[in-house]
């Protein structure tokens, strides 16, 4: 059940990265509308790696979640340790990412805030499924 959860929720962070990277490579600005930060954050040196945007590799974390829930669903053991690591690795980058926009940039994007939340709870949900699975 919970690893249905984690892959929808997956999907919601995946179609947040689509939209950003199909935005920067077209090379338009993204329109803030909850905050004003969008344009400075997502402008900075910060949002791409060697000339990738940052997005596009959110958006394969969340692909790679999305399949890893999938198929632990079904009962793949090896896919819902593959999941955690990933996820872990994706809170990491995302404490990382919140830290850059509010004390370097000093802006906020909210499409970026979206994403956290969505690292942030699929954190919550890997970390609950894992601990379930402990012996008592």
């Amino acid at each position: 059940m919970l690893y249905g959860v984690v892959a929808l929720l997956s999907l919601v962070g995946l179609a947040d990265a689509i939209y950003l990277t199909v935005e920067h490579l077209s090379g338009r600005s993204v329109r803030c509308t909850i905050v004003s930060g969008c344009s400075e954050v997502l402008s900075s040196s910060y949002a791409s790696v060697r000339g990738v945007p940052l997005a596009l590799i959110g958006a394969g974390a969340y692909f790679a979640v999305f399949s890893l829930a999938t198929l632990a669903a079904f009962g793949y053991k090896v896919a819902g340790k593959l999941l955690a690591i990933i996820v872990g690795v994706m809170f990491l980058i995302t404490l990382w990412l919140v830290y850059l926009q509010a004390f370097v940039i000093k802006a906020f994007c909210q499409f970026c805030l979206l994403s956290a939340l969505v690292t942030i709870a699929l954190t919550v949900l890997v970390v609950a499924i894992r601990w379930r699975k402990l012996p008592p």
